[in-house]
């Protein structure tokens, strides 16, 4: 009997530290977040409170981003009139120059230091000045210079099940590859881009072509550079969720190496089945299920490992 269980790495995350493990949030508290307990079962943290590590204490005075012509976005402890920009830059910048080994981030929401996009930045230093837009903290802009191209989430965020799909999706990937790298293989690599095909079709068809040219290696590279290559194309794939209609070709790729075997009434129920995902009445997990429980039965080999069908340990979702 085929063993149909997958086998994931464990990813590296650096996580916001007031996010389920310490009382480090401005007024001693901690942030719950049933996601995050979960993950702990599947990855490994590294966690970091930035707002801590420049030296504010716990409960501490709240800080805030203000915008001025004169000196841009400043992050400010409006109660003591500290100025605290230099010190977070400069933390930010020696913290992440010495990570090793990283996968993706998940910050906490709307925090002045970890906020990724939701973070309200004032006109002033006063108590009664107004928001005049919304940004990223001082931490998480260093993070998304830096390291952009890994998944990083907020943990608010991650509640959405279209972003939470995209984000465990990428950095499983991202994962395995790394891990790959450390003994650049060609045969491993060939084998890692044909058990992805389907779910790079998925999300990026001009991308899996982009990296079907590096894994052929027509200039005859070293392994080295032909993974070097292939790491810095595959975040692009993820650039963005999946679209409906892309997800149906890819389905239907798939379909078509089973639909001989089957009766007409179950290949009309899987056609009916896929018009019901376009019209949000069917989920893609439900597709995946059925079209995977053909794959198991009829031992259908080139697609018992393809990642579409289980990109990321289901219990995570």
């Amino acid at each position: 009997m085929h063993d149909f269980s997958t086998r994931f790495p464990r990813p590296k995350i650096v996580l916001s530290k007031c996010i389920e493990y310490e009382k480090c949030r401005w007024n001693g508290a901690v942030i719950s977040s049933p996601l995050v307990k979960k993950f702990m079962k599947f990855v490994d943290f590294m966690t970091i409170c930035p707002e801590v590590e420049i030296g504010l204490g716990t409960p501490r005075k709240p800080v805030r981003l203000i915008k001025t012509p004169k000196s841009g976005i400043s992050m400010i402890q409006h109660e003591t009139g500290l100025i605290l920009t230099e010190k977070m830059n400069a933390f930010s910048n020696s913290f992440l120059s010495n990570l090793d080994e990283i996968d993706g981030f998940i910050l906490k929401d709307r925090s002045p230091s970890c906020g990724i996009k939701d973070v309200k930045i004032y006109s002033g230093e006063k108590l009664s000045n107004p928001v005049i837009e919304k940004g990223s903290g001082l931490f998480a802009t260093a993070v998304l210079e830096r390291f952009g191209y890994l998944p990083v989430e907020s943990e608010g965020r991650l509640n959405d099940d279209g972003i939470r799909e995209l984000f465990l999706t990428k950095l499983y990937s991202i994962t395995k590859l790394r891990i790959l790298s450390r003994n650049p293989l060609m045969k491993e690599l060939v084998d890692f881009h044909a058990k992805n095909k389907y779910l790079f079709m998925c999300y990026n068809q001009s991308g899996l072509k982009i990296l079907g040219r590096i894994v052929s290696n027509p200039e005859k590279l070293a392994p080295e550079k032909v993974f070097e290559k292939y790491v810095a194309v595959l975040p692009q794939i993820f650039f963005r969720q999946f679209r409906k209609g892309s997800a149906v070709n890819t389905l239907l790729h798939g379909f078509g190496y089973v639909s001989q075997f089957i009766s007409k009434r179950e290949r009309e129920y899987y056609l009916s089945m896929l018009e019901g995902y376009k019209e949000n009445l069917v989920s893609i997990a439900e597709c995946r299920s059925v079209l995977m429980s053909w794959i198991i039965r009829f031992e259908e080999k080139y697609l018992i490992d393809q990642t579409f069908f289980q990109p990321f340990p289901p219990d995570m979702f």
